[in-house]
């Protein structure tokens, strides 16, 4: 067994309380009084995890129960060694995952605070109510699943009044409270359709941060919250992921960034080298590359961009030829024949597949997935079993070639977006998260 620091889950009854906001600034807070703080991402989640990286200075990593083995889970959580303090950010609400479990859990961020002894800190938005919020709060305390609760962090208080009558109430049933937050529209992050505009492109928000982590330092109990966090013991870490091949041409840049910190840590562990190159800049693949792999983004965004990038394609389709090149949702939509964007203009892609997506008209598809490979891809062969999860908006108008996967969701119910696989190329809007470790 290993120690890991102590820690805390930053929880919500739901989605859009200030959650992520919160655990920004406490992790910039924490780090500007001289700590080293691990954060950690539960559930899938590509965007949030790069504000967590910029705001402690260190890579954050996903901790999922639905698609991770135990190993795996315990060798991410021992990345906190040498920490002085972990700090996981939940997804949705505390108990919000799937009805049936998957590999280690159901991914609730209430397992993953069970599993590494992290008590929940609540974060309630208490606008529109008062008194109410304490019984919100207790209620997740009684729950008879409930892991143990620290206490809360009110947000978007509306005044001083409205602070002692939610504390007292709070006070009254044996919640602690740690802050109260009044409500800042200037420290709001942007956001557009797959969550928060990325890190990357947001000009000034190394000064957003640190007016983040001096709003939690004016209106948080820092020394409370560390003096709650709790340690806990991990197994023997499980494997790394294994890299797909020795040296990998890795798209990377604003239409390009969903890949897991993971994944790309286990490819290193293992040996790997990680050649990246930027599609939007007009670079080609690496020709020394054994593999090209096109991770997820925001392709739609820079669509013109990219059916300009012409030594990009070509390099792409010279790989190609002789070797493998492997695309994950805004990746297999460029590997296809044409985006069409949501203005209704037709962009067209590389042409590796035959596949035409469209975001003219947007539909959501969301959800854990399961793929059961019916063809090889890089790093698996045909009968693999492989967790992820699918998070776009965009429509297949077209999709010709044979099929890469039967992909079911979380109940095991089928899903039609099976992916394709046409020669060395292959794509899925599926995103990859682990293998099935028997």
């Amino acid at each position: 067994m290993s120690d890991i620091p102590p820690g805390l889950v930053i929880a919500a009854p739901a989605s859009g309380t200030g959650k992520t906001t919160v655990t920004l600034g406490l992790l910039r807070a924490f780090r500007d009084l001289g700590l080293a703080v691990q954060p950690f991402k539960n559930g899938p989640d590509y965007i949030d995890p790069a504000f967590h990286g910029l705001a402690a200075g260190r890579v954050s990593f996903n901790l999922d129960s639905w698609a991770m083995d135990p190993g795996l889970l315990d060798a991410l959580a021992q990345q906190a060694a040498g920490a002085d303090l972990a700090i996981a950010e939940g997804s949705m609400g505390l108990f919000d995952g799937t009805t049936a479990a998957g590999v280690s859990g159901r991914g609730t961020s209430a397992g993953i605070a069970r599993r590494f002894g992290w008590p929940v800190v609540l974060v309630l938005d208490v606008s529109g109510q008062a008194q109410s919020a304490a019984a919100t709060a207790l209620g997740f305390v009684r729950h008879p699943d409930a892991p143990p609760l620290a206490g809360v962090i009110l947000n978007r208080v509306a005044g001083a009044r409205h602070e002692v009558m939610i504390r007292e109430e709070m006070a009254r049933l044996g919640i602690a409270v740690f802050a109260a937050l009044p409500r800042r529209s200037d420290l709001e992050l942007p956001e557009r359709h797959l969550g928060l505009v990325q890190a990357q492109e947001q000009d000034g928000l190394e000064t957003v941060l640190a007016r983040l982590g001096a709003f939690l330092r004016d209106h948080a109990d820092l020394a409370a919250l560390r003096a709650a966090a709790r340690g806990g013991a991990t197994g023997a870490p499980g494997r790394w992921p294994t890299p797909p091949a020795q040296r990998i041409a890795l798209a990377r840049d604003a239409a390009f960034s969903f890949a897991y910190p993971h994944l790309i840590e286990g490819w290193r562990r293992k040996g790997a080298e990680i050649l990246p190159f930027s599609p939007l800049a007009d670079q080609p693949p690496d020709p020394s590359a054994d593999l090209v792999w096109l991770p997820g983004g925001y392709p739609e965004l820079h669509a013109g961009r990219l059916a300009a990038a012409t030594r990009f394609r070509a390099g792409l389709r010279s790989h190609a030829e002789t070797r493998p090149v492997h695309g994950e949702c805004g990746g297999y939509m460029v590997l296809g024949q044409a985006l069409i964007d949501a203005d209704g203009t037709r962009h067209a892609m590389a042409g590796l597949l035959g596949l035409v997506t469209s975001y003219q008209n947007r539909r959501l598809h969301l959800g854990y997935r399961r793929a059961v490979l019916a063809a090889p891809m890089p790093g698996h062969g045909a009968g693999t079993s492989l967790r992820g999860h699918e998070f776009h908006y965009s429509t297949i108008l077209d999709q010709p070639d044979a099929p890469l996967a039967r992909v079911t969701d979380a109940g095991d119910n089928p899903v039609p977006e099976t992916g394709s696989v046409r020669g060395h190329v292959t794509g899925s809007f599926f995103h990859l998260i682990a293998e099935d470790v028997a």
